[in-house]
């Protein structure tokens, strides 16, 4: 009854099956790996002390940035310069606009720094003049995919569109870090920025997503073997009728 199983289109068949249910089963348990340690870099940053009763580290000392040092104190020296605004930007459901201000750091390089958040309309006070010390929360650049950011396009004069060295790069000669911090006292007239997780340390969207992809793998899995039964039968129950000259 099962002689067509050593047919070539079956030996087809059945390779494809030996080689489907493995890959779809690594690729269902690689989905869930993410997913587990998306879970666990929520955890640790959820246990990380506050940044603001951590003592300040030298800015080089961190850098680059990444899910360890992001979120860390840092500290910097040098004279504020450039000042923009990086407009939409919701604090405690109010519009408004990042002011980010250059330091240009004793070392020569320029040091984003988000000095707090003026409400929409208000008037960004100027920096201080003269040799200044910062102390900050250390975050990486940002992307065109983080949330809150818009592209540079239409923007006016002295704003942009997100921080990042990329961004600043065809607006100022200096040589900027990539990466900023968000000051953690502000000055009169602004309202301190907290600092963001790292970019995939957050149980958002695409870490469920993940969990979504290992269900679809593992369904796939079992799809595999639904078709292959199901094909047997079909095969077999037309090859009796065959025998039994129905």
């Amino acid at each position: 009854m099962y002689r067509f199983l050593r047919t070539p289109r079956w030996w087809g068949i059945n390779v494809f099956v030996l080689l489907a249910i493995p890959f779809c089963l690594f690729m269902g348990t690689w989905q869930m790996g993410k997913f587990e340690d998306r879970v666990a870099s929520h955890e640790q940053a959820e246990q990380r002390p506050d940044p603001s009763t951590q003592a300040p580290e030298a800015l080089d000392t961190l850098l680059p940035v990444d899910k360890e040092t992001s979120g860390r104190v840092a500290r910097a020296s040098g004279r504020y310069g450039e000042q923009f605004l990086v407009p939409d930007r919701e604090l405690d459901g109010r519009s408004g606009a990042y002011v980010l201000t250059l330091l240009k750091t004793d070392g020569g390089r320029a040091l984003p720094v988000v000095r707090g958040w003026l409400p929409s309309g208000a008037k960004a006070p100027a920096p201080p003049s003269g040799e200044v010390t910062v102390t900050g929360a250390l975050q990486a650049s940002e992307s065109q995919g983080t949330k809150g950011v818009r592209t540079a396009g239409g923007l006016p004069q002295g704003q942009l569109g997100m921080i990042s060295a990329a961004s600043l790069v065809n607006v100022v000669s200096d040589d900027v870090y990539d990466a900023w911090i968000t000051l953690t006292e502000s000055p009169s007239g602004l309202t301190p920025v907290p600092a963001q997780a790292a970019a995939g340390t957050g149980l958002d969207m695409k870490a469920f997503q993940n969990l979504g992809y290992t269900a679809e793998w593992f369904v796939f899995a079992g799809f595999v073997v639904f078709m292959w039964f199901r094909l047997l039968r079909r095969e077999a129950e037309a090859s009796r009728d065959a025998a039994l000259g129905l």
